[in-house]
């Protein structure tokens, strides 16, 4: 393993530290790079998860995508998680934590606010840092990706009435413009431009050059997800100081819910005999969120400065560091799978 990625924990770390110092330092040059979104969905943002997707766009070969159906015990068990599982475990915790443990520290009011936060989380399974996630553990990038075509079409049936379910709230709006605006920006634009990328490598090198391009760009889209966490963290830099017992009372059941998913999801997956390009990935979506939509809903319904939309922030806070202890658990336990059929 190259020593970039070698210690890639430590470089994300290094990241955290300087965007909460540079937001505190420079606020006004985030705000402006805030400001620059469209649909809650941050376009500096969009492009940098661009450039960490684009890699594993290549690795798709469309011929060998109508072999997953093969094997579809990998998509079942991502569909099992996601929306069996998850949503309601994210539930009970936040209520658990904030109308029991924490209930000497949190007002009544504001502890729903952060259990509505988990819940919207909870209910928006990952769309485009997935891809990134299985590229770094090696994922079968056909299999990934049709993990999260039918998980975004299930969403767009699922979220609001899971959502108003838990929330007991019967009137909320799913924003569209969201939702499809990440599609399209976190995998069909990448998708288009990995598969033409693609075309036109085999065309002149076959899969051998395949391999090489997408090794040469493995530095940049480590690049692109450093960049990412400097600035999430530097747009929520003066949060975190603002505000550090409350991340804290809402990281740690964030924190059990995404590691308790991981176990739960890992174990099926060995139970099912899945392979380790697959049942990696299969685990990681059902661990991460899409939290541009999760935000956005939060936004809607409780208002900008609720504590909703705190919990969405706060699991955007958490996620990066957090999957990538995860990404290492997955790459550490790859023997686990060596004697599971191909």
């Amino acid at each position: 393993m190259p020593f970039f990625e070698r210690y890639l924990s430590v470089w994300v770390g290094l990241a955290i530290i300087a965007g909460v110092a540079l937001g505190l330092a420079v606020p006004p040059l985030f705000q402006a790079v805030a400001a620059f979104e469209y649909a809650h969905v941050n376009l500096a943002v969009a492009v940098f998860i661009w450039v960490m997707v684009y890699p594993m766009m290549i690795q798709i070969d469309f011929t060998a995508i109508k072999k997953v159906g093969q094997n579809p015990r990998g998509l079942l068990l991502t569909l099992a998680i996601n929306w069996l599982i998850k949503p309601f475990t994210m539930a009970a915790l936040g209520w658990l934590f904030f109308k029991v443990l924490f209930a000497g520290w949190v007002d009544p009011q504001t502890a729903t606010e952060y259990i509505a936060g988990m819940i919207l989380l909870g209910v928006a399974p990952c769309t485009a840092m997935v891809f990134v996630w299985s590229h770094l553990t090696k994922g079968d990038a056909n299999y990934t990706l049709v993990q999260v075509s039918v998980n975004d079409i299930i969403m767009v049936f699922a979220f609001a009435p899971i959502a108003a379910l838990l929330l007991g709230v019967s009137d909320i709006t799913v924003p569209w413009d969201t939702l499809l605006l990440s599609v399209v920006l976190y995998v069909v634009l990448p998708l288009i431009a990995g598969f033409l990328t693609r075309q036109m490598l085999v065309a002149k090198g076959g899969e051998a050059k395949v391999e090489r391009f997408v090794a040469a760009l493995k530095p940049i889209s480590v690049m692109g997800l450093l960049a990412t966490v400097v600035l999430l963290f530097g747009f929520q830099a003066e949060t975190i100081l603002a505000k550090p017992m409350a991340i804290v009372l809402i990281a740690i059941p964030l924190l059990i819910q995404t590691y308790g998913i991981f176990v739960i999801a890992y174990w099926a997956a060995r139970r099912l005999r899945l392979k380790h390009n697959v049942a990696g990935p299969a685990c990681l979506i059902g661990t991460s969120n899409f939290f541009e939509l999760a935000v956005a809903v939060a936004i809607s319904l409780f208002g900008l400065h609720s504590g909703a939309a705190l919990a969405t922030v706060v699991g955007v806070l958490v996620e990066v560091p957090v999957m990538l202890t995860l990404v290492a658990i997955v790459n550490r336990t790859s023997h686990w799978f060596e004697e599971n059929p191909a």
